[in-house]
């Protein structure tokens, strides 16, 4: 058993003289010599659990680890499972795009974003076009005020190697 990974110390693992004894129904026993507790715990067909290792002197309860052990699991469950998990996606333009094609990767981000994910949105130099920088922070600015009604910039444009790029998110559902 690791302490790494969030284990309680249970039954022979536990090395302290003396350990602050509760019962199962979390009535205190005391402090009691943990030879003393471990012996009250096998007598109820349980386990003695370190709850707080860092208590003086530390803190054990009579329980039932494994069901104690399958509750924690199902929590954890439930409690996964009503996260959101935002993801981040990118839309990638070049510097000479038409119009029409633009307006396509404002779909895709409007998409991204009222799904409630971040979105990376970079524009790529290539060759002499790192020259007319001006040019892709014009671009970037078009295409901030056509995804103003769903999302709001988060980092605003800077260069990143031969990219332009910035990030946006979701607005806030009112």
């Amino acid at each position: 058993m690791s302490i790494a990974k969030k284990e309680l110390l249970i039954n022979g693992s536990i090395r302290e003289k003396e350990v602050r004894t509760i019962d199962s129904d979390g009535s205190q026993l005391g402090v009691l010599p943990t030879r003393q507790a471990l012996s009250m715990a096998y007598d109820k067909d349980m386990d003695l659990v370190m709850i707080s290792p860092g208590a003086q002197p530390p803190v054990c309860k009579i329980m039932d680890y494994g069901k104690y052990r399958f509750e924690q699991s199902k929590r954890d469950k439930e409690a996964k499972k009503k996260q959101k998990v935002i993801e981040n996606k990118e839309v990638r333009m070049g510097l000479n795009i038409d119009t029409h094609d633009l307006e396509t990767k404002v779909g895709q981000a409007t998409k991204f974003l009222s799904a409630g994910n971040k979105v990376k949105v970079s524009i790529r130099f290539r060759g002499r076009e790192l020259a007319h920088k001006n040019l892709g922070f014009e671009l970037m600015e078009r295409f901030t005020t056509l995804c103003e009604e769903v999302g709001t910039i988060d980092k605003p444009p800077k260069m990143e190697g031969r990219s332009l790029v910035a990030f946006f998110s979701a607005k806030a559902a009112k």
